[in-house]
């Protein structure tokens, strides 16, 4: 009997001007076991537990389905163990991992004999858009963009004594009604503004100089806008460049900001930061983890 197991990290994408483009991968993870069964069963465990174990309106299993009838093979039931540590809700890149986990799962058991590139771009064609799919697939600092049916994707490790800190509201926040309060045009002035600051991001990252980051993750397309659903932004971003905390950005389409630090001892000094920008009346949560390096993990045995 074939079984499976995937790793797949959480990721923070568009930071800051790079929106729909760069994102990063964070090692906080979606785990997976999977194997052939009689009938759909979840057993899981961390993070956000009943809503990973459900099998009714679970978007793992209809992505999966849909995968499969697209492609006219039958559904073979699995039985999957599954421990999570992303965010849901969160913009940390969730449905771009569960969507990565569905289509690996389907070229699996369905027999697709989809090779690593093939599952990238299908995961990418659900989420419509390449960021979050390709960090979480690639790992590390990765930018992005989509060629007709194809995803074209370079990844690089940033330094490694950076830290990610996700300071996360109580609420939850949908990627469409983020999407929603953007603009239908820009002014070229801020277009060019964010065309400097993509191209500043991804030489500091590749070269790892975290004194670029404050500038170059500065954004004018979509944090200005999220800013009036994402209200932990506008307290958060006067952080960058303080005492560690290199840079600032809203992590994907929010609601959870992110800040990088330039070593664990600058995130944990930086929890006391955001503690006090926020006041002792928030009931955010700050999480620190390392920044992942390594691509998702694909494995198979009988």
């Amino acid at each position: 009997m074939t079984r499976m197991r995937l790793r797949l990290p959480a990721t923070s994408a568009n930071l800051g001007p790079g929106f729909d483009t760069l994102a990063l991968a964070l090692k906080l993870c979606l785990e997976i076991e999977a194997e052939p069964a009689d009938e759909f069963t979840i057993d899981a465990s961390g993070r956000d537990a009943a809503i990973c174990a459900a099998t009714e309106n679970n978007l793992l299993l209809e992505t999966y389905r849909e995968l499969l009838a697209a492609h006219g093979k039958p559904v073979v039931p699995l039985r999957l163990r599954m421990r999570n540590d992303i965010p849901l809700g969160m913009g940390c890149g969730s449905s771009a991992a569960v969507r990565l986990a569905a289509a690996a799962l389907a070229s699996q058991f369905g027999r697709l004999g989809w090779n690593r590139d093939r599952i990238l771009a299908e995961a990418c064609r659900l989420e419509g858009h390449p960021d979050n799919a390709a960090a979480c697939w690639l790992g590390g600092f990765v930018a992005s963009a989509v060629n007709g049916d194809q995803v074209q994707a370079v990844s690089f490790a940033p330094p490694q004594e950076w830290r990610a800190l996700i300071v996360m509201p109580q609420q939850a926040l949908a990627t469409t009604a983020s999407r929603a309060v953007l603009p239908a045009a820009w002014p070229c002035a801020d277009v060019v503004a964010n065309l400097q600051r993509v191209a500043l991001l991804t030489a500091a990252f590749a070269r790892g100089e975290p004194a670029l980051l404050a500038n170059a993750m500065r954004d004018r397309l979509h944090q200005p806008y999220r800013a009036e659903v994402c209200p932990l932004l506008p307290k958060l971003l006067p952080l960058a460049g303080r005492s560690g905390i290199a840079g600032v950005a809203l992590s994907g389409a929010g609601p959870a900001v992110l800040l990088l630090a330039v070593s664990e001892q600058a995130a944990q000094e930086g929890k006391a930061l955001v503690s006090a920008a926020l006041g002792a009346s928030s009931e955010a949560v700050v999480l620190v983890c390392e920044l992942e390096t390594q691509p998702a993990l694909v494995e198979t045995s009988d």
